[in-house]
């Protein structure tokens, strides 16, 4: 069981009307190291470095053990972790499926030396522990990727290079949990029936078309009923869409994410009380040991 390093994109899910389906890797990323120790030991730098727990209850650290007694794999003693965080925390760009990947590929990688990475394991594991894919998908696969509803089957799917991202992301939290709590448990017909156009449209316009992104990312699922929550961000989606850019709430939320060209996006003023982060799309996580 030697000693891991681990890298795990942010991600965004839902892209406006993909809702808990469509998700994409960006190139900011979660640097992590893990090792066996005699006493449990966590050591976090970078975004939420004061809040996260140092001890085996850690995300990364208690979803990595769980996954070994899964695969049957010896348990070590204790685990020493040390974290350099890019992710915010709580914001809506996949911080927590970033952690449970990395426990998952950390606790495969000691469980099974030299074997490929068994996708559709990892995936169930990470729905266990996350209760969706939308964030976890990406974050394993990198790009563009396509969760099938109902099951633990995930699609890579095509991604235009001239896509980037420019991510808004205030300085206050949300809570997924809260951000679900207020979606109605049924939707009206029309809603549905615009928000499957506009998926599909998205996927089109990410995959060649990006003059088609501001259609595309209309969303009546689950946006509106969140605006309450994140009245900031959902003025600040608003204001960017009135002047034709395509923004989105990332995720559940509070950061609000434009999706264009690079060209576009250079464009795209900061907004009072948000940190502007210029992305690109990335691969998915990776793992190794120190010096590789």
């Amino acid at each position: 069981m030697p000693p891991l390093e681990l890298r795990v994109p942010a991600t965004s899910a839902n892209l406006g009307p993909g809702f808990d389906s469509l998700g994409l890797a960006w190139d900011l990323c979660d640097r992590v190291r893990v090792r066996v120790a005699r006493e449990y030991a966590v050591e976090v730098t970078g975004e939420g470095a004061g809040d996260v727990p140092r001890g085996p209850d850690h995300l990364i650290i208690a979803t990595l053990l769980g996954a070994l007694r899964d695969l049957g794999g010896p348990v070590p003693p204790a685990v020493a972790l040390e974290a350099e965080n890019a992710i915010p925390h709580a914001r809506g760009l996949g911080s927590s499926a970033a952690a449970v990947v990395a426990g998952l590929l950390a606790a495969w990688t000691w469980a099974r030396p030299g074997r490929p990475v068994d996708e559709r394991w990892l995936l169930r594991r990470a729905r266990a522990v996350e209760g969706h894919l939308d964030n976890a998908a990406p974050a394993l696969l990198g790009g563009l990727t396509l969760v099938v509803p109902g099951e633990d089957r995930v699609l890579r799917l095509p991604l235009d290079p001239r896509v980037a991202g420019a991510a808004f992301v205030p300085g206050d939290a949300l809570a997924t949990r809260a951000a679900r709590g207020v979606l109605p448990p049924t939707v009206p017909h029309t809603d549905a029936a615009e928000n499957a156009g506009a998926a599909g449209l998205l996927v089109h316009a990410l995959a060649g078309a990006p003059e088609e992104l501001l259609a595309a990312t209309r969303d009546r699922l689950h946006q509106p009923y969140r605006a309450p929550l994140m009245p900031a961000s959902a003025a600040l989606v608003e204001r960017l869409r009135d002047a034709g850019a395509a923004a989105v709430v990332s995720g559940a939320g509070p950061t609000v994410v434009v999706l264009g060209t690079a060209a576009e996006l250079a464009g795209i003023a900061p907004a009072t009380g948000f940190r502007v982060r210029r992305l690109r799309p990335g691969p998915g996580a990776s793992v190794g040991t120190p010096g590789d």
